[in-house]
């Protein structure tokens, strides 16, 4: 699935998100959360999950990022400051 972030800014290859990634989020209802991130935390989030080896990471990882989303404190494990 293509990614339809504004990526003019960003520096770094621009991810295409995975379908299960997409239907994670529509499941969730949590796309209005992950649009309102800035484009560079939502590629970070899809290449830090696209680039786990093992399912059960990219499943954790996943996890993760819908709590992280939900909660909106966090952004992989880091402080985030949602506006």
């Amino acid at each position: 699935m293509n990614n339809d972030i504004d990526s003019s800014k960003l520096t770094r290859q621009v991810r295409d998100m995975p379908d299960y990634v997409a239907a994670a989020l529509d499941k969730s209802g949590l796309w209005g959360r992950y649009r309102a991130r800035p484009p560079y935390q939502q590629n970070d989030y899809i290449g830090w999950i696209t680039r786990a080896k093992r399912d059960g990471t990219r499943q954790k990882r996943l996890t993760q990022m819908l709590n992280e989303l939900r909660e909106g404190k966090e952004y992989m494990g880091m402080r985030h400051n949602a506006k």
